[in-house]
């Protein structure tokens, strides 16, 4: 391995991101079509309604995670399918077809216990949105792990959510960037890979992501420790 391909190696490109949203024109009004429309919709919707409010200023209830289950609360009223929706965890599947099959599971069991078809009101369907992802340089470079200790406090969401979330659709491994990164540095950041494989990147806000990251980073990589 050549010298200039080793120092490529060693750095780690510091992006920004933000989620572009497309409307698809394509909405549901009750659980039925909801369902329907689950069944064709890109993949890139599903991906938008499960990951594209961490991105977003969110005034639903916190207590949901993703849109759907938003939705099942506040759109139909439905506090039972919400909650089913609700701990539906994306990082759990290998890609988002199978996610999909999931998430049509809940709505159908849903709809054969029903006794009605549960409607929203005309003004809150459920509109489906694809997504599409807008990457910044921000011509920043690390050359050193510990760099991590000092940095990660001030990334921004944008930044956490592209090499933490999109990292793991991306990659072919599905991990964030970090883990990609140090693992390829050799075996002494195995303990700290191991350690960011546990943070939970769904169940919490980005900012809750950077604070557990810059824990992470510290404890392994602090002053004496790199």
């Amino acid at each position: 391995m050549t010298s200039k391909r080793k120092k490529a190696m060693r750095s780690f490109v510091i992006r920004d991101c933000a989620l572009s949203a497309i409307a698809t024109g394509r909405q549901a009004q009750n659980l039925r079509e909801l369902r329907d429309l689950l069944r064709t919709v890109h993949p890139d919707s599903i991906y938008y309604h499960f990951w594209g409010g961490l991105l977003r200023p969110r005034l639903d209830d916190p207590e949901y995670n993703n849109d759907f289950a938003v939705w099942a609360a506040h759109g139909l009223h439905d506090e039972r399918l919400a909650e089913r929706l609700a701990i539906i965890d994306p990082t759990d599947y290998g890609d988002l077809e199978q996610l999909r099959s999931d998430l049509l599971d809940a709505v159908e069991e849903r709809l054969d216990e029903s006794e009605y078809v549960p409607w929203s009101s005309v003004d809150n369907q459920f509109a489906f949105i694809r997504s599409q992802i807008v990457v910044f340089h921000t011509h920043r470079r690390l050359h050193h792990p510990a760099e991590l200790v000092e940095i990660t406090p001030h990334f921004s969401l944008g930044s956490i959510f592209f090499h933490v979330i999109d990292a793991r659709r991306r990659t072919p491994d599905g991990v964030d960037d970090f883990h990609g990164w140090l693992r390829d540095l050799g075996d002494a950041y195995g303990p700290l890979c191991e350690e960011l494989t546990g943070i939970d990147p769904y169940f919490t806000t980005l900012a809750g992501i950077r604070q557990n990251l810059s824990g992470v980073f510290r404890k392994h990589l602090g002053e004496g420790k790199s």
